[in-house]
Order: structure tokens, then sequence, then C-alpha cells
């Protein structure tokens, strides 16, 4: 029988695996299962890939990750976050408050930063403890995702079309800390960096064309440049932008399932790309039976021509019963 990591990197080849792979993401829901106060899961990385290995042994799963917020580079840039004790980080207040603050963010040094260093630290953990086991995915935050998290999502939207210069002048910045980390990553042990760029979204193919496209592209240039293989997390509708999500050639792409059926975007996919996806979160995996469960499941395969790693659109929720979640692992072995 073949390891998570063996069946994830044949699977993303095109080779015959035993059976698809299994990456749901879990966060909250790993926190909870393990008894890990989530602050703790943010903040410890013992801890962390504790129960994240934990949940992988338990469930089947095919990989473990440092997924657990988006603020990391965030707090780096200088913003303040407060970490309650079983809830996400919470900001207390943008960085970006005027378009000119803009002009203060640089290249950072990246070791004089604790919660990057905190995510290395996690992969070596992690390739210490299953290396050779799981498919271990670092992350970083994409250029509007991140430009929202300093700014604020309603004042990145005006600057979108108010200040187009200064969101581009940010950007290569975001971009040029982000090949950094996923670099540092990569050294300590991924074998897959992803990018989060969940805001993108919100904002229609013109604006992700004509702003944040090519640096997309660029990073997943660099991430493969290494020998590692990019995941592209976009969640939410992208519908429209999903052809060009495909084209930055990242190896792994996720599908939300508001995109509804994946089947018009399948034939784009490259010979080593494949889709990651789609069941709703909530209604589907959170409150759904057995058999929703397993239709949703078999509708992704189909919808995909079976290149479709199984996962929900997003993150698992906290609420979402251990039955439930081991009804969602077991159908995996009927397809």
């Amino acid at each position: 029988m073949s390891t998570s990591l063996e069946r994830t990197l044949n699977f993303i080849k095109g080779n015959n695996v035993d059976r698809i792979p299994f990456h749901p993401i879990i966060m909250r829901f790993a926190a909870k299962y393990t008894g890990v106060k989530y602050s703790n899961f943010c903040l410890d990385f013992k801890k962390k890939c504790y129960a994240m290995i934990k949940c992988a042994e338990d469930f089947d799963i095919d990989w473990v990750t440092v997924m657990s917020d988006p603020y990391a580079e965030s707090e780096a840039y200088g913003m303040e976050f407060e970490y309650p004790e079983d809830d996400l980080p919470k900001p207390v207040e943008h960085l970006i408050k005027d378009i000119n603050d803009i002009d203060k963010l640089s290249v950072l040094n990246i070791k004089n930063h604790a919660r990057m260093i905190n995510r290395v630290n996690e992969i070596e953990e992690f390739r210490r403890l299953a290396g050779k086991k799981y498919f271990i995915v670092g992350w970083v935050e994409g250029p509007f995702a991140e430009y929202v998290d300093i700014r604020g999502l309603s004042e990145a939207c005006l600057d979108l079309y108010d200040n187009p210069e200064k969101i581009e002048q940010a950007s290569k910045i975001i971009i040029e800390n982000a090949k950094k980390f996923a670099t540092v990553q990569i050294e300590a042990g991924a074998h897959c960096i992803g990018i989060g760029d969940a805001a993108c979204s919100q904002i229609g193919p013109m604006l992700y064309n004509d702003l944040f496209f090519d640096h997309e592209k660029k990073l997943v240039d660099h991430i493969h440049s290494l020998g590692c293989l990019a995941k592209l997390h976009i969640c939410g509708n992208t519908s429209s932008i999903l052809p060009d999500m495909i084209k930055t050639g990242a190896d792994i792409i996720d599908v939300d399932h508001l995109v509804g059926s994946m089947e018009p975007f399948a034939d784009l996919l490259g010979n080593e790309q494949v889709f990651s996806g789609n069941s709703d979160p909530v209604s589907i995996i959170q409150d759904g039976s057995r058999k929703t469960i397993a239709e949703s499941i078999i509708n992704c395969h189909n919808q995909t021509k079976g290149r479709c790693i199984v996962s929900a659109g997003c993150e698992i929720t906290p609420e979402t019963s251990i039955n439930n979640f081991k009804i969602y692992q077991n159908t995996i072995n009927n397809i």
C-alpha cells in the first residue's frame, strides 16, 4: 500500500492510485478534536503539528498543513493581533490606514518575525515526525488577500479604482516577501506551498487579470523553480476567474462549492494539474446525511473525470460531528 505522500504525488501526476487522496481543510476542527486551544494551534508549532498528525492518523487524511489563520505575514509587517483562547485571531487595527502608508512596507527579514519562523518550525516538525508518510503543505498569502488583511476589505476595494498604482506597489513587495517565505518553507521540507488569495473571488476577471494574475503566476513559477508543487486557494464563487487560476500553472486548484459544477472547467486542466473540492462544508459535510455526502463526493469525481482531490470547498467547520466526518472519510473508498 502506498503512503499518503506517494498517493498524492502519483495522483497529481496522473498515475494509478489505490484511492483518491483525501485533503480536507481542518483547522478549528483539528484543534477541537485534539483538545488544543486555538491560540496554541496558531502560536505553538508542536501542539499544532500534534493536532494535524493526530487527525491524519485517526481519519486517514493524506496531507498535513500549516494552515491556521492568514495573519503570519500581516503580523510581520507590523499589525497587532489578539489571540483568543478558542477563536480565530483578531486584528487590533489595520496597518494601512492611509494610502500613503504603503510607502512604509518593505521586504521582510523572515528570521526576525516569530510567526513566520513558527511556520518554518512547523514544517521541520512535520518532516521530522511524518515527512515520509504525509504530503506536507506550507502556506503564503497571495497579493490581494494580504493587501486586504493589512488594509481592510472595503478600503482595499475602493483602492482598486482610486489607487491601482499603490496596490501594484504593495503587491510587488507582498510577492517578494511571499517568494522568500515560500523558499524557507521549501528548504524546511514542504512538498507543496499553498497560496491563499481568497479576496480575488470578490473582484471579477478584469481586475483579477489586470492586477493580480501575473503576481500569482510569478509566485507559482518561483515555487516550481525550487522543485516544489503549488496549490492555489481562492474560496468563494470563482467561476469567472477559474480558467485564469488554472493558467497560473498551480498543480492543485481549490474549488469552492459556490462554483457549482466543475465540469465546464475540467478540460482546461493540464496533464499534471488537479482540482481539490468542492463539497459544501456546512450543508453537506456538517449537516448532510450519508447519502448527500456520498453524492457530493461522487459528483465531484464525475464532473472532473476523476481529477479531483477529495476536499470541501473550504474549511471543515468545528461544529462538524465526528460521525459525519467519518462518513465523509469512508465514502472515498467506494469511488
